[in-house]
């Protein structure tokens, strides 16, 4: 927001709530660096442990079910799920609430298909699994070709998150100084991750998970006690505030994917979908030590994210209540600010330092835990299975992931600088569709069908995950809208929709069944059995060796 622009908003009331947003800003930033040192510490002293490659990709494989949970839901509970969706609820209603919706049930095809199978059969890496029981280097180059997409789309969001939280604080409206707090929050994730492994990300998450649901927890109360604990009152009090100019049609589908409802079609396949093939959420299970850990962690996660959805349905709603939907859009951070300026409506400065400092963990959390899946892709897949097949030692290894770590943090800072503005749920849909694409049906057909082979499971990730990007490239996100990455003023989009899952999901499960079909290449029967004595029992500690 420039300063020529100051007058006209006051004039209008909109710039109330960035007025607040701006009373303290040395209060917000030192509760921000208040937490980091905390984590900081704890990332420290989790290092000790941190020798080998598992201590660096699995903590050791030392979590508990419930630890693993609260772990899980902080790595999922990303800045998306706090400020993506409380600013869509607030803006776009019933439409927003859709996103929370998707992100929820889509743990239920985690938790039925793939968290107990993965865990039984894999050792870091979803490569593990998909590579087991076909060749090795051209499903790892594969699927580490996926893997850094899909965390690449989902960073792009978590740093756009970053960028406008910080913009909001401290009331940075310039493009150099958003840069600048991308920056920041790269540096401070590349040093989580360097020193803690996966055991401090872990524990970081952790920490991150409990505050974030009892901050919100704590808004929701609050918001409710305004309105009598009657939550019909709160939605009375979003249609009726001012600022909506949708009336009551916020309470109704219709906002944002009325004109095009095939587009809502589309954005709930990629989120239902997505999760089960999210590399950096299939990491965690191998975070714990048995199979029976691994289905408590989901069912942990699931209640934890569950709660706090609901708890977002009430922010949201709050923040079209008593903030607005212009006061919201308007301010610096746009749409993604919505639950930290109804913490500056409710409490002040001091709930708005607290609520962001959390919020600011949460993109650390998530952060850390994409980099550690992308450092994995390269130095476990790519250097040590591919490059050096397997002869490499585990410190040569860790050390690679560390080197990978810087690489994936300055392209993630990169990136960052060139989404800020963008919807951070609406970036992470994106992530989900590419992980449906491209990931997931090679990891259902590789536990399930003993017919499926190399060619399948090669051109269904590369074919998945080129159709996704190819029409996310084509489509309204990019280019040819006012909110596109380039303006309105670039205009190739040829692709009407804005999520590419009703297409490319299908597209991924076809080429992987097609190309299976006409291989007459004949995999290793052995190893299909073992593969399947393995995700079903839990048999077996190690890869098999193949012959």
């Amino acid at each position: 927001m420039s300063a020529a622009e100051l007058p006209s908003l006051a004039a209008n009331g909109i710039v109330k709530a960035v007025d607040a947003a701006d009373q303290n800003p040395i209060l917000n930033i030192s509760i921000f660096l208040a937490f980091v040192a905390v984590t900081m510490v704890i990332v420290i002293r989790a290092s000790r442990n941190t020798r080998t490659a598992a201590d660096f990709y699995a903590g050791g494989r030392s979590f508990t079910g419930r630890q693993n949970g609260l772990a899980i839901a902080g790595d999922y509970l990303s800045a998306a799920s706090f400020l993506g969706i409380c600013g869509a609820i607030a803006v776009n209603g019933y439409d927003g609430f859709l996103y929370s919706i998707g992100f929820l049930v889509a743990w239920l095809v985690a938790l039925l298909l793939v968290a107990e199978l993965m865990r039984n059969t894999a050792k870091f890496t979803m490569a593990d699994v998909l590579s087991f029981r076909l060749k090795e280097r051209p499903v790892r180059m594969a699927a580490s070709l996926t893997t850094l997409a899909v965390t690449f789309f989902y960073l792009l969001a978590q740093m756009a998150g970053a960028g406008g939280l910080v913009s909001l604080l401290l009331g940075v409206d310039t493009s150099l100084g958003q840069s600048l707090v991308v920056a920041i929050v790269g540096l401070v994730m590349i040093l989580y991750v360097l020193i803690g492994g996966m055991k401090g990300t872990t524990w970081v998450q952790i920490i991150k998970a409990a505050l974030l649901i009892l901050g919100a927890g704590a808004m929701t109360i609050w918001v409710l006690a305004l309105k009598g604990f009657n939550f019909a009152a709160v939605l009375e009090a979003a249609v009726s505030n001012p600022e909506n100019t949708n009336g009551d049609a916020i309470l109704a589908p219709g906002i944002q994917y009325g004109a095009l409802p095939i587009d809502f079609v589309s954005l709930a396949l990629a989120l239902v979908l997505g999760t089960a093939g999210l590399p950096h959420v299939l990491m965690r299970f191998y975070t714990v030590p048995t199979a029976k850990a691994a289905r408590q962690s989901v069912v942990w996660a699931i209640w934890l994210i569950g709660i706090f959805y609901l708890f977002t349905l009430v922010l949201g709603y709050g923040a079209a209540a008593f903030v607005g939907p212009d006061t919201i859009v308007s301010s610096p951070g746009g749409v993604n600010s919505a639950a930290p300026l109804l913490a500056a409506e409710l409490g002040g400065p001091v709930l708005l330092g607290f609520i962001s400092a959390v919020a600011f963990a949460t993109i650390l959390a998530v952060v850390a835990g994409l980099t550690i899946t992308a450092s994995a892709a390269f130095a476990h897949d790519i250097y040590s299975n591919v490059i050096k097949k397997g002869r490499v030692t585990q410190k040569q290894e860790v050390r690679v992931a560390r080197y990978t770590t810087v690489v994936i943090g300055i392209v993630a800072i990169a990136g960052g600088i060139g989404v800020q503005g963008q919807n951070v749920a609406f970036l992470v849909a994106l992530a989900f569709a590419v992980a449906a694409s491209a990931n997931l049906p090679t990891i259902l057909f590789s536990l399930f069908w003993k017919r499926f082979t190399t060619r399948g499971a090669v051109a269904s990730m590369i074919g998945g995950l080129v159709t996704a990007v190819g029409l996310i490239a084509l489509s309204p996100v990019v280019s040819g809208s006012p909110n596109s990455m380039f303006g309105e003023n670039v205009d190739f989009a040829i692709f009407p929709l804005s999520n590419p899952g009703i297409i490319s999901i299908p597209v991924g499960f076809f080429l992987a069944w097609l190309f299976s079909v006409t291989d007459k290449t004949v995999e290793s029967k052995k190893l299909a059995a073992e593969m399947e004595v393995r995700e079903l029992t839990g048999y077996g500690a190690e890869p098999p060796v193949k012959h």
